[in-house]
């Protein structure tokens, strides 16, 4: 068998597992709205390499450290729920401002990269793959396979939803629309934070 027909169970867990609505795909659909898709590009990038990373840190035992540790665990935990909560509050203030005095900016390259860190979405699915996918590699290359997976696959997912934000944009031209949007947003990123206190 084959390294890539031996990887298709992954690639299908991590299609499942990225796709799926969680805090990128809430953060890339407000973004490319109220910014731009070009505006975005950076964001867009910095996800599929923060999340490769953090796939490949999962494969080298990184997400065992934490797990094995439950005051880091519950550290983490605090840190990402008020990093998300954070963001969310960002983006209601941005659907009370409105689209013509909208001065935010969408993250930086790096802001995305780092921003993985406190996903709990992400943690749970590269935790899983690194857990349940592997093929019997050498760490370094098991680790490698998983972040060109997860990298790879979560660049297609980003453009889906990235493009998907900006060609709502000129449905939420009208303020009313553009509120009831952004507030929906805002809410559904809140709403991830369960995720971060389920495991």
């Amino acid at each position: 068998m084959t390294l890539v027909e031996a990887s298709w169970p992954l690639l299908v867990f991590v299609v499942a597992g990225l796709f799926s609505p969680g805090p990128n795909v809430v953060m890339l659909t407000a973004s490319g709205a109220r910014f731009g898709f070009r505006a975005t590009v950076p964001h867009l990038l910095g996800v599929p390499v923060g999340t490769g990373l953090l796939a490949a840190a999962s494969a080298l035992g990184l997400g065992a450290v934490l797990l094995a540790m439950p005051a880091l665990k519950l550290t983490f935990q605090i840190i990402a729920a008020g990093w998300i909560l954070w963001l969310a509050w960002r983006i209601a203030q941005a659907a009370r401002a409105g689209q013509a005095t909208d001065r935010g900016r969408p993250f930086a390259f790096l802001q995305a990269v780092g921003f993985q860190a406190v996903n709990p979405k992400i943690w749970a699915v590269t935790l899983a793959a690194a857990a349940g996918f592997g093929i019997g590699l050498p760490p370094v290359q098991e680790a490698l396979r998983l972040f060109v997976v997860f990298a790879g696959v979560n660049l297609c997912v980003c453009l889906f939803w990235t493009t998907a934000g900006h060609l709502l944009a000129p449905v939420l031209a009208r303020p009313p629309v553009w509120r009831a949007f952004m507030v929906t947003m805002a809410v559904l990123l809140a709403l991830t934070v369960i995720l971060i206190f389920a495991g």
